[in-house]
């Protein structure tokens, strides 16, 4: 049995101290310890970008992130960008252009999208689909996933010239 090493971390903002071993994957801390089920597990290999969180401000697939390499980290997922009664604006974009069909990729996509804006307030198209480019989606061909980031960085750059 591997000695479990104390991690602590910050998810959405809310402090964690857990027990976990050297070999434990931070989407497996993150789903099934602190039962943040909106990062999904896809491929495990990072191909897919279904598990993608913001560790420290960047854009991490969490299934090749040892928890351990959490250490310290601030970590946002899915359910800290915004919630069922208060939509992120990816979330409501992604919700009126139909950015989504089975939505298994959708919480990776928007978190993904998310970082993309912060580091790109105002992204062209080519920008916007080379920024997702690590981010699969089988189903919707890609367009209206464009579409509502665009959509969602038009409205966030209005609102930050209006303020």
């Amino acid at each position: 049995m591997a000695t479990k090493m104390q991690v602590s971390l910050t998810v959405n903002g809310e402090e964690h101290d857990i027990l976990a071993e050297p070999r434990e994957l931070l989407i497996h801390v993150l789903r099934e310890r602190l039962n943040l089920t909106g990062p999904h597990i896809g491929c495990e290999t990072s191909h897919c970008g279904a598990c993608t969180v913001d560790m420290n401000g960047k854009s991490v697939k969490a299934c090749t992130i040892l928890a351990v390499q959490a250490q310290g980290a601030q970590i946002t997922t899915i359910e800290g960008l915004g919630s069922p009664d208060a939509l992120h604006v990816l979330q409501r974009t992604f919700r009126e252009h139909h950015g989504l069909q089975c939505g298994y990729c959708t919480p990776g996509m928007i978190t993904r999208a998310h970082g993309l804006l912060i580091e790109n307030p105002s992204p062209t198209e080519e920008e916007v689909r080379f920024g997702i480019a690590g981010n699969l989606c089988r189903c919707t061909g890609y367009q209206n996933i464009v579409k509502a980031i665009l959509a969602a960085a038009a409205e966030m750059n209005a609102k930050e010239a209006a303020e």
